[in-house]
């Protein structure tokens, strides 16, 4: 019997593009803080690019409706979600769950994240937001994405960083450190799942 030598897919390594989403809406909201932090260290890598999507600024009805007005919100978000590689979530904690902004947002889509990894970056109080990637974990589950397995949380997140948006020196080297890992295995993802979909249609 002849054995055949399956062929490894060669991995582009054009840059992966990755959407960031700012999950918080809320009035003195703190994502923004974290969202310059985590944007610094992408714009320090030649193997990613970044773009944004900030629930704060997408003004989605809570009723599902194809109106005009809807539409027009969406045209401003979905090629942003639709064009990604890979995405990077941010969230803080809400009642030991995610904003509910958050979930309007991801909702309103669902091919978008298709087949596509999606990892964390989290903030709060003792636990750091980690209760809110555990959920998000299984929403993304259902919609067909792959979770990447490390984050990025800041425990007490606001005594963390200083007056004009910088890590305290006494946060120490552990948030450079997990954003590298972090980041690593959102190309590494990123590039491997855009090349299956380009090379086999998802039948998701």
């Amino acid at each position: 019997m002849r054995l055949c030598r399956m062929k490894t897919p060669e991995t582009s390594t054009e840059p992966v593009r990755v959407t960031v989403v700012v999950g918080s809406n809320r009035e003195g909201r703190f994502g923004p803080v974290v969202a310059d932090w985590l944007l610094d260290r992408i714009g320090k890598r030649d193997d990613l690019v970044a773009d944004i999507v900030d629930v704060a600024h997408t003004a989605l009805p809570t009723t599902f409706a194809s109106d005009t007005g809807t539409k027009d919100h969406l045209a401003g978000i979905t090629p942003k979600l639709s064009s990604a590689d890979a995405f990077i979530v941010l969230t803080p904690e809400y009642n030991h769950s995610y904003p509910a902004g958050l979930k309007n947002l991801i909702d309103w889509h669902y091919t978008e994240w298709q087949a596509k990894p999606v990892a964390f970056v989290s903030y709060g109080g003792l636990a750091g937001g980690l209760r809110a990637v555990e959920h998000l974990r299984q929403v993304f589950a259902e919609l067909h994405a792959t979770t990447v397995r490390d984050t990025v949380s800041f425990h007490n997140a606001g005594a963390s960083f200083d007056d004009e948006g910088r890590l305290k020196d006494g946060a120490g080297s552990g948030p450079d450190a997990a954003a590298k890992v972090m980041l690593d295995q959102v190309v590494w993802w990123g590039r491997v799942l855009r090349q299956g979909r380009a090379t086999w249609a998802y039948g998701g």
